[in-house]
């Protein structure tokens, strides 16, 4: 059994070039099929972010995503096993991957979802978990949720600065939404995974 748990106290070098070609496979059909503006989803800023906090052995940049999206991937992946095993919609997160207009290769590199919890909790065994990453984690989510607000349209609702889901909601004003959506990421979301991976990994 040690010599079994043993395999997984460091992460193989085959898995980093696994993990960083598929990356570069999905970059180029991501542009062709979504367009660059997709690249701000904060799981896919997870998804490049990870290849690095893999060479690197980085434990802020590990300690970053897991803030940043491993509650949401869970999620994610509830949603997406209960349609695809129950016939059970949930929440919707997961929707497009039942969509039959798209393409099937294209819909298998989605499932980088379903490995990024696991590899997530693997990476913070090794890497530990850094004290500094809501500090971080909250710049970069201001960053990105700003160059989303501005410069991506609420149809594309990228990171749900324009409402919750896929649709704009229209009962508040937008600017006050946005602000709102600025808070609630590091109080709700960073702040309460942050003590417990806190408590769990240091």
């Amino acid at each position: 059994m040690e010599e079994f748990l043993s395999q997984f106290q460091y992460i193989p070098i085959w898995f980093k070039v696994l993990y960083t070609s598929f990356v570069l496979v999905l970059i180029p059909v991501y542009w062709k099929h979504y367009g660059p503006a997709n690249f701000l989803w904060f799981s896919d800023i997870s998804l490049f972010t990870l290849a690095f906090a893999l060479w690197f052995q980085s434990s802020i940049l590990t300690s970053m995503m897991a803030l940043g999206v491993l509650f949401p991937e869970i999620v994610w992946n509830i949603d997406y096993f209960a349609r695809l095993i129950f016939g059970k919609k949930l929440i919707g997160l997961s929707h497009y991957m039942f969509e039959k207009d798209k393409p099937l290769f294209l819909r298998a590199l989605s499932l980088f979802h379903v490995i990024i919890p696991p590899l997530l909790l693997w990476m913070l065994m090794l890497y530990g978990y850094s004290e500094n990453a809501p500090f971080f984690q909250t710049i970069l989510a201001w960053i990105v949720l700003a160059v989303c607000y501005f410069f991506t349209t609420p149809l594309m609702n990228i990171n749900w600065v324009f409402g919750p889901g896929s649709i704009p909601q229209n009962k508040i004003s937008p600017k006050i939404y946005f602000l709102l959506i600025l808070l609630f990421f590091p109080i709700c979301i960073y702040l309460p995974i942050h003590f417990l991976l806190r408590y769990i990994f240091n």
